[in-house]
């Protein structure tokens, strides 16, 4: 049988607090009494933390659709987009737009 290695102990030096001088500001009532409003950029922030996540808007933001696609065309579209490094929604975004243009219809 292995005999183990006795570890040493770590101690650690504690500090005496006084806690009813550390907890003195909780004491009193109505502490809320005494905050101000934030500052137009404390509410600024606070706002940006507060929004839910998601995609930035484009436009007039997006809508999730089903199509029909050939998949022949659709193979080739996602290897076009894979090699231009942009996804599949934004290529065929892209498209639609170029259509639009050329039929002289202006996209947002």
């Amino acid at each position: 049988m292995m005999q183990r290695k006795a570890r040493s102990k770590r101690t650690s030096r504690r500090v005496v607090v006084d806690p009813a001088h550390d907890t003195a500001e909780f004491g009193r009532e109505f502490v809320a009494d005494s905050f101000k409003p934030p500052s137009s950029e404390a509410r600024a922030k606070w706002l940006k933390a507060k929004r839910k996540r998601g995609r930035p808007v484009e436009g007039k933001g997006a809508k999730v659709i089903s199509v029909s696609i050939e998949e022949g065309l659709l193979e080739r579209a996602d290897a076009l987009a894979k090699e231009m490094r942009i996804s599949r929604a934004r290529l065929i975004a892209r498209g639609l737009r170029a259509v639009l243009a050329s039929q002289g219809i202006k996209a947002p």
